[in-house]
């Protein structure tokens, strides 16, 4: 199992000392990965984050990262398709030659319409645009004088150099849906939702078995993002988190494996999505996960952002020797 860490490139806490020192950091203590969102138009979720709208670029934010770090993998979780995927790819080649071989892909249909309505593309499917971008990724990875052409983009005898050391970089579908696992398990290199309970994962990974094994293919790499508070005990852990924003969250998501009860009302129905509570509940809640088929488990400490530092030298110390 591999650990990561989201990092704070959004709201009032982003920082270059906070995302350059704590990647380094992260690396020193053997942390597998550092995440990133992406956003155009940032809208802050109200039940997780301020309402300041600082947004750090995705990619850039990678690139410096990967520039003062030599091991440690940087993911996107996720990005989303408002560039064009000839400009990403360009991105993409570039940043391994810089970087290494150690991007992975994370890509999302994206939660707000607005942003597509701001470059023109409102009309288009955002998961229509999330199978273009794998699709064309992938070939202008390996080929030159490439052409292609779909309900999305058209073009014809298109070389992008540098080409990604390594190959192709791994594309993983993120979301939490039914369809984002069976889209997953059809053609994607992995499966990333965020916040999810550990019996809607256990549902997911079902299918997408099924699924895989009918195919033929192999399943996906399973990972995950949820929000987490560590501390030294589980009351000041607590006290960082806004408990009722997260269950009023989880009562909306559509497709979530409800609780006996119908409904999300207690912390504890929160298991998945949220993990909270001293060094040695977190390892034991992380071993739930694994149970269930997770591989990379990314921890969300956005509700702790004012202690990173402190939560990264915490879980790096006390709780990831413990998992290893």
């Amino acid at each position: 199992m591999k650990f990561g860490l989201l990092l704070p490139h959004f709201g009032e806490f982003a920082s270059r000392d906070r995302l350059l020192r704590g990647s380094q950091r992260a690396e020193e203590l053997g942390f597998d990965s550092v995440w990133v969102r992406d956003h155009l138009v940032f809208e802050p979720h109200g039940e997780m984050e301020s309402p300041n709208r600082e947004f750090y670029d995705a990619l850039t934010t990678l690139t410096a990262i990967g520039a003062v770090t030599s091991r440690i993998q940087l993911g996107t979780g996720s990005l989303i398709p408002f560039r064009h995927p000839l400009t990403t790819a360009l991105q993409l080649g570039t940043m391994t030659q810089l970087v290494g071989d150690r991007l992975i892909l994370g890509f999302g249909a994206g939660t707000f319409q607005h942003e597509f309505d701001a470059i023109g593309w409102g009309d288009r499917d955002r998961v229509s645009l999330v199978r273009s971008n794998a699709e064309i990724l992938r070939k202008v990875a390996v080929e030159n004088d490439v052409s292609y052409s779909d309900d999305n983009f058209t073009f014809s005898g298109v070389s992008i150099e540098p080409k990604p050391v390594g190959g192709p970089v791994p594309f993983w579908y993120c979301g939490a849906t039914p369809r984002s696992a069976r889209l997953a398990a059809e053609w994607a290199d992995g499966w990333m939702p965020g916040r999810i309970s550990l019996a809607t994962i256990r549902r997911r990974v079902e299918s997408m078995r099924e699924i895989c094994e009918e195919n033929g293919r192999k399943l996906p790499t399973v990972a995950v993002i949820p929000p987490t508070s560590v501390a030294a005990t589980r009351e000041e852990a607590l006290r960082d988190v806004n408990v009722p924003g997260l269950l009023a969250w989880a009562n909306k998501a559509k497709f979530a494996v409800r609780p006996p009860s119908g409904r999300f009302e207690t912390v504890e129905d929160l298991e998945g999505q949220l993990i909270v509570g001293d060094p040695g509940e977190i390892v034991d809640e992380v071993k739930k996960f694994e149970a269930a088929g997770v591989e990379h488990l990314v921890f969300d400490f956005r509700f702790s952002f004012p202690r990173w530092f402190e939560v990264i030298d915490l879980l790096g110390t006390e709780v990831l020797p413990r998992l290893r």
